[in-house]
């Protein structure tokens, strides 16, 4: 957005980090009026920068495994394969990319078995070539 200044980028700074602060706390510490805070925030949410508010939630189970599968195609687009990656229900995320790779799907399961069998199952898929699998040891950065 053009029209952005650094108080809105302070805005932003903060709300990407304390999305529930109380628009009475936030016009405080970026030096405004309360009304003109909630003036800027609802300006942003309808240029699209803001396009929500979540809660960012943390691992709730030490005993959940993450990792990526890095998935090869045989050929693309393969709706068929994108279909059934999203019944299940371990599967959070499938980006579709650029280079050797086709897809890197990020799942959470409960046990190595658990992912061993979903690794079984997506490697059978009719148009999958090659699968690898990279399990996540730690998240050093996480930034939404």
């Amino acid at each position: 957005m053009q029209d952005t200044d650094a108080i809105d980028r302070t805005i932003l700074s903060i709300l990407s980090r304390e999305a529930r602060i109380p628009m009475k706390s936030l016009a405080g510490r970026i030096g405004l009026s309360r009304s003109a805070t909630t003036e800027r925030v609802s300006r942003l949410e309808k240029a699209g920068i803001i396009r929500g508010y979540r809660a960012d939630i943390g691992q709730l189970d030490d005993g959940q495994i993450q990792a990526f599968l890095l998935v090869t195609l045989k050929r693309t687009p393969s709706i068929g394969v994108l279909d059934r990656l999203a019944g299940f229900s371990a599967v959070r995320k499938v980006s579709s990319v650029s280079g050797q790779l086709d897809l890197v799907v990020e799942v959470e399961v409960g046990s190595i078995n658990a992912l061993n069998e979903l690794r079984n199952e997506v490697s059978t898929m009719d148009n999958v070539e090659d699968l690898t699998t990279s399990i996540v040891l730690r998240r050093d950065i996480e930034r939404s």
